[in-house]
């Protein structure tokens, strides 16, 4: 998909602006874009502080110059220094004696009136550390942010983050996709390997949904058990096929949870288990052949070529099929579906695309200084991903009707 141009901003000159920058230009002896943005500093503070003005006129109720038997009477200035898109600066908050004066242009206890909260999450989103953060906005802005204050502002979404954890699901998905990625976490000064756990949708409508996501290292029947538990827990009722790699106790957590949906061995995995010890010189071959097994018309032929291709390469890899034979109740599914269907199951476009996404995140931070700020990472990487996600998958309709007659009174009509 075109990536949607923003839209330019066209520049309606009128009368009243163009004695506005004449006055600017008198004024300030702008002559560089650097004068510019101090002029526009220096009227943004004079402007908040003329507003600030007037909310106390209207919480007195009379004018500085007016008299009145009021016993609540301005009491001077209080400088408060805030962070705008111009950078630091100094503002004065006109005071009142009795102390119950509440500006609403630049509240009590704000500090910032350049929207950097966002800024700051969607630098986060894009996998930036929170030093590289801090740099970043004194580099633009030219005033300092701690590393603490900007984790605290990123700590904010954790809130959503449950919100979107514990939202209700679809009562039945046509297939989900399960995969991990591993990344190095910090735990009490010591650096640990954790993985994600990203569970892929797709529903009836054949979109793409991320339906949660789970940081951890206790991967068992138990630990998948309880995840897929979770998944009823929100509404889903039925799935038809779940495809993931051999992830120690998802076969039986499924089984348990969801009995009458097929387990499918991720096919991509699979290949990339087998040839992950092959050389170079041979990978190419011995992909083709493996290509040749999982392609094959049906389970008979696909046994036929397995066994030619374990006769080929056993030899020189002795232990490479053996996983082949192994998992093959779980690899077998596949050749009940159409080549149409296959093409959604087993080449996992949907999941990869956004595991490039999440992988970008391991190239930009060698290691997350928690399980929790890595969370927030995947949320946001999350979140920027699935935005461009409008379209259905392909041929769903062929799709979804073969499914429909393969699991017949499962998938709304």
């Amino acid at each position: 998909m075109a990536r949607q141009k923003k839209p330019v901003h066209r520049v309606q000159m009128t009368e009243g602006k163009r004695n506005i920058i004449h006055q600017l230009l008198e004024e300030y002896d702008i002559q560089s874009a650097e004068d510019i943005q101090d002029a526009l500093k220096d009227l943004l503070g004079g402007t908040i502080k003329e507003m600030m003005e007037a909310e106390m006129d209207d919480h007195l109720g009379y004018e500085k110059s007016e008299r009145s038997d009021n016993d609540d009477y301005r009491n001077g200035y209080k400088r408060k220094q805030v962070n705008s898109r111009y950078g630091s600066m100094e503002i004065e908050v006109p005071q009142d004696r009795k102390s119950t004066f509440e500006p609403q242009v630049v509240k009590k206890r704000q500090k910032d009136i350049s929207d950097i909260d966002q800024k700051i999450i969607s630098m986060y989103a894009k996998g930036m550390t929170t030093r590289q953060i801090s740099e970043t906005i004194e580099d633009i802005y030219g005033f300092e942010t701690s590393e603490s204050f900007i984790s605290d502002v990123t700590d904010k979404i954790l809130p959503q983050i449950e919100d979107w954890q514990n939202r209700p699901l679809d009562e039945v998905y046509p297939i989900l996709y399960i995969d991990a990625i591993h990344y190095s976490v910090r735990d009490n000064g010591v650096i640990r390997k954790l993985a994600a756990y990203v569970i892929l949708g797709i529903n009836t409508e054949g979109k793409k949904e991320v339906l949660t996501i789970s940081v951890g290292d206790n991967e068992s029947a138990k630990y998948w058990l309880s995840v897929m538990n979770e998944l009823k827990n929100r509404g889903v009722k039925d799935v038809l096929i779940i495809c993931a790699d051999g992830l120690t106790g998802i076969k039986e957590a499924i089984a348990a949870a969801f009995p009458k949906t097929e387990y499918q061995r991720c096919i991509v995995h699979q290949v990339r288990n087998t040839l992950k010890y092959v050389p170079d010189k041979d990978r190419k071959a011995f992909a083709a052949d493996l290509k040749a097994i999982y392609q094959a018309a049906d389970e008979k032929k696909a046994l036929a070529v397995l066994d030619r291709v374990t006769e080929k390469w056993s030899p020189k890899y002795p232990n490479s099929m053996k996983r082949w034979k192994d998992n093959w109740d779980a690899i077998s599914p596949i050749f009940k579906f159409s080549t149409t269907v296959r093409t959604v199951i087993y080449t996992t476009n949907a999941i990869e695309s956004l595991n490039s996404t999440y992988r970008k995140l391991n190239r930009q931070r060698s290691v997350f200084p928690s399980d929790t700020a890595l969370l927030k990472a995947l949320y946001l990487a999350t979140f920027e991903a699935t935005k461009k996600w409008t379209s259905t998958i392909r041929n769903w309709a062929q799709v979804y009707g073969e499914l429909s007659i393969m699991y017949e009174g499962r998938l709304p009509e």
